[in-house]
């Protein structure tokens, strides 16, 4: 992304991660920024702290209402970014009557789609039941027979930069690939099908769709009784996209042989956080995660090094195209 020069620009930073620090500091230095730090989300009680901001970025538990975009507006704020690939945090609509630019995140695909393979591999090895065992000194072999890629049909959903570096990882494996997507990437080394042959042929399937109305809940009751008895279901994109009361009845009944979830519905408030000594309310999660075939872990597959460097740099860059050139790479709001 091609930055252009402006001086005495000045930014404020919501939600700010210490592991973003460095390359937040690296970026104020070398493209000469004032950068305001906020540990809070962007709120009511917070938006006035970006008072003599050019543009402002956030992470995803800022919940940027009409409201909050009127504040800004008032505060001659224009530019707003999110360090997050998802927006659905933002009233985008709200911003166009506003005509205030939005953009999001890009990073590279290959920390969640190294993540997707690990989950597959740990589904198929069983290691969940496998670790427990250990910790107990239980090293018995009984119920922890596996099965091997190469046998395998895996079920890609959303063909897009991760879900096609998913498969070009399982290429290797020697595994049958197939895919559906709306649109159809002749780059792509797999076969594309319908989502009702997806469902009925794979053996694992995995998500790579983002939310929007029309993939909410695809994972439902529906598109389970379409599936194999014994089918494994991972989910690296969003927990929105499964129906999770009819997964629950799915593993109870053995439709589902093994589910792995790094993502979670109604996870804000507890994924990140530390939240031992607390009561947790998100049922689901806590009745869920005892089953001895479910994976569940804290939304970590995009988190690497390479990936917080790129959202980092993603949001402030962006930020300075949009002021400086009436443009961005990543902008969303023309998608409302």
């Amino acid at each position: 992304m091609n930055v252009p020069n402006i001086v005495n620009m000045k930014i404020t930073v919501y939600e700010i991660r210490e592991d973003e620090r460095e390359a937040f500091r690296r970026l104020a230095g070398n493209l000469k920024l004032e950068i305001v730090y906020v540990s809070a989300p962007l709120n009511d009680d917070t938006v006035q702290l970006a008072a003599g901001s050019n543009g402002v970025t956030i992470l995803g538990y800022s919940k940027v209402s009409a409201g909050i975009l009127g504040k800004l507006k008032d505060l001659n704020i224009n530019y707003l970014s999110t360090r997050t690939i998802g927006y659905n945090h933002i009233d985008l609509a709200a911003a166009k009557r506003l005509n205030i630019r939005i953009s999001n995140a890009s990073y590279g695909p290959y920390g969640v789609a190294d993540y997707t393979v690990m989950l597959i591999l740990m589904s198929l090895r069983k290691y969940k039941q496998a670790l427990f065992r250990a910790n107990v000194n239980d090293y018995s072999l009984t119920g922890l027979q596996g099965r091997e890629m190469k046998d395998m049909t895996i079920g890609i959903i959303g063909t897009g930069r991760i879900g096609s570096k998913v498969i070009d990882n399982l290429s290797g494996f020697g595994c049958r690939i197939l895919a559906y997507d709306t649109y159809i990437d002749g780059n792509v080394k797999a076969e594309y099908v319908s989502l009702d042959t997806l469902y009925k042929e794979s053996d694992i399937i995995s998500l790579h769709v983002p939310l929007f109305e029309s993939t909410s809940q695809i994972i439902n009751k529906n598109s389970l009784s379409k599936m194999k008895e014994g089918v494994i279901l991972i989910n690296c994109s969003r927990g929105e996209l499964m129906n999770i009361a009819d997964v629950i009845i799915a593993i109870e009944h053995e439709k589902i042989g093994a589910l792995a979830l790094d993502v979670f519905e109604n996870e804000e408030g507890i994924y990140h956080f530390d939240r031992r000594t607390d009561i947790l309310k998100n049922r689901d999660m806590a009745y869920i995660r005892q089953f001895p075939n479910v994976i569940m872990t804290q939304h970590i597959a995009f988190y690497t090094n390479s990936a917080v460097d790129d959202m980092v740099s993603c949001g402030v860059k962006s930020l300075i195209s949009l002021i400086g050139e009436g443009r961005a790479d990543t902008e969303i709001t023309y998608r409302v």
